[in-house]
């Protein structure tokens, strides 16, 4: 019984993956400018790494918008009243 519950979680996680490629990408990218925007601050550089800080905001942003917009689309609104 666990086998069958385990396949079921695991096809129900690729199914969300392909639904939504572009959140895992979004957050690579925060990731990625988060990790810039603090080596910058580290160094002495705090312009670059403000504007860096800006940017993740932004990539952030977009990968909260990606999600929300994908789960609507497909019709996984939690604001809809059952």
């Amino acid at each position: 019984m666990g086998e069958v519950e385990r396949s079921l979680e695991e096809l129900l996680e690729e199914k969300k993956r392909v639904r939504n490629p572009l959140v895992p990408v979004g957050a690579l990218l925060t990731a990625g400018v988060l990790t810039a925007g603090l080596i910058s601050f580290r160094q002495g550089n705090s312009h670059l790494g403000q504007m860096l800080m800006r940017a993740r905001v932004v990539v952030q942003g977009a990968t909260v918008a990606l999600m929300v917009g994908t789960a609507y689309y497909y019709g996984d609104n939690p604001w809809k009243s059952s």
